[in-house]
């Protein structure tokens, strides 16, 4: 996993890049994140990796080994605490770092959102799934929403496993991948992305560079024997 920040989500507004276009932007607030621990791979650990925190919190809100663990530390009460690996030329880096800033990112580059999304309950077919619904007219009673027949006969007997029924909607834990960073102001903790961000307002979100970059298109060659 590539190195990110935790942050929440501030809202969505709107900006002007260089040629007067206007780009929807998601407004998020990052860090900063306390690092923890630097774990290295000739350590006890054995890989390379960096434990972050976020978010403060009261001692009564945490669990015993957590709360244990940060004493034995000697790191600040956090309310969320996630680890990420580094590559070995990464280490250097973040020997001396006791806390990172949203100035981790540039201006231009990609990044991937992860963030839960928001939750809807318990909802039907049609607002769950994207179902069409019965027909409104031609002698339907009582019978507008509903899935549909969903039996079979002798075989297999039962509901095949997977099939798109009502049931909890929402709260899912979604990754956005290659969102394009449009501005960064590090005295205010702010990072604006393009595009939307899953999950409500001031709701958690975890940003990192993106691992995936797309292929260079390659041209089709044509070969005449």
């Amino acid at each position: 996993m590539a190195i990110g920040l935790y942050g929440k989500k501030i809202g969505m507004s709107q900006i002007f890049d260089s040629d007067g276009n206007v780009v929807p932007v998601t407004v998020l607030e990052l860090g900063p994140c306390h690092v923890l621990k630097l774990k290295r791979e000739d350590g006890p650990d054995g890989y390379n990796g960096l434990v972050l925190g976020f978010g403060e919190t009261k001692e009564k809100s945490l669990s015993r080994p957590v709360l244990g663990t940060l004493k034995k530390l000697g790191a600040p009460l956090v309310r969320h605490i996630k680890e990420v690996r580094l590559k070995p030329e990464e280490v250097a880096r973040f020997e001396n770092t006791k806390v990172l800033t949203c100035d981790l990112f540039e201006v231009g580059e990609k990044v991937d959102v992860t963030g839960w999304t928001k939750g809807r309950g318990f909802q039907g077919v049609v607002k769950r799934h994207g179902f069409r619904g019965a027909p409104g007219a031609h002698g339907t009673h009582e019978y507008f929403r509903h899935p549909g027949s969903v039996g079979n006969r002798t075989w297999p007997g039962r509901i095949i496993k997977g099939k798109r029924m009502p049931g909890h909607y929402g709260n899912e834990r979604v990754t956005v991948l290659g969102l394009r960073v449009m501005a960064v102001f590090p005295d205010k903790n702010i990072v604006m992305v393009k595009g939307a961000v899953p999950g409500p307002v001031s709701g958690l979100v975890f940003v990192r560079k993106t691992v995936k970059t797309k292929a260079p298109r390659r041209a089709a060659v044509v070969t005449f024997d």
